[in-house]
């Protein structure tokens, strides 16, 4: 039974690993080539696996496409948590915030997520459903976490806030839209350093209390 159970580990640890690498190789040919000029045969070259593989771990293009997309959706999870663990009893809003917001833009600004979002941007009307459940899992699921944490810092007193979601949205807005904007327009060149985005997070911050602090 050991010896079996070895085995089998084994098959699945080398069949996780090809389908890793699977995924790397189309990630660097959708985001070099686009995803009309990436083929499944190029990207079985890259990966080093026969095309059998590529398709016995996704059905199509459209299948590895897809997951590719939300994979980069789920990148907002640890940030979800820190939401909770800086605003829920924070006690000083205007040193936690700044942190909050640090870490918000910088996730954001990250090469591959960048990337990504250009990349599913210029192929939303291809797959329409695809861009709205990345919305819905990534930007949408950030604001709806953040939403309830303002309402209960409006309740212990720390802002003003009589419309939690509205507030969300101004939040991530103030804090990511000058860097996002910008960053969308200029490739894979950054168009802001680290201490840049810092400034930019704790401006918006600033301008964000001076709205909603009491």
């Amino acid at each position: 039974m050991g010896i079996a159970g070895v085995g089998v580990g084994n098959e699945e640890g080398r069949s996780a690993r090809k389908r890793r690498l699977i995924m790397e190789a189309a990630t660097t040919l959708f985001l070099r080539n686009g995803y009309q000029g990436t083929s499944m045969d190029e990207v079985a070259a890259l990966a080093a696996v026969s095309k059998q593989t590529v398709y016995k771990n996704f059905t199509d293009k459209e299948g590895l496409f897809s997951e590719i997309i939300m994979s980069v959706a789920t990148t907002v999870d640890a940030f979800i948590k820190l939401i909770g663990d800086k605003l829920h009893n924070s006690k000083d809003l205007a040193a936690d915030l700044p942190v909050l917001a640090r870490q918000y833009l910088h996730s954001v600004m990250r090469p591959q997520v960048l990337q990504m979002r250009r990349l599913l941007v210029g192929e939303a009307a291809r797959f329409p459903e695809l861009a709205r459940t990345y919305y819905e899992q990534a930007p949408e699921r950030v604001l709806t976490a953040l939403a309830p944490e303002l309402k209960h810092l409006d309740e212990r007193g720390l802002l003003r806030v009589d419309d939690p979601a509205l507030a969300a949205k101004h939040f991530a807005f103030l804090v990511l839209g000058v860097a996002l904007d910008k960053a969308m327009f200029f490739g894979d060149t950054p168009p802001f350093t680290d201490e840049e985005l810092n400034h930019l997070a704790d401006e918006g911050v600033r301008v964000f209390l001076a709205a909603y602090g009491v």
